[in-house]
């Protein structure tokens, strides 16, 4: 199953990146393999049976944490 999981995003490597390489697109190239390293991981931690973290506990430690925007 992880054999098809890489074989899938290769395949989306090659059909999406040498347009953007075409056409200097270098900043959403940079964009792209964000979002595919991202996709990667969480569709091989599924795979896996690992536990996917849950995007909230991100969001409220920027809010609460970083920003300090406290609301009770």
């Amino acid at each position: 199953m992880i054999f098809l999981l890489i074989i899938t995003f290769i395949a989306i490597i090659f059909l999406e990146v040498p347009e953007l390489i075409k056409n200097k697109c270098w900043r959403e190239l940079i964009v792209f393999f964000i979002f595919l390293i991202a996709a990667f991981i969480i569709s091989l931690m599924y795979i896996m049976n690992l536990p996917i973290p849950n995007p909230m506990k991100a969001v409220e430690y920027i809010i609460k944490d970083v920003l300090h925007l406290n609301y009770k």
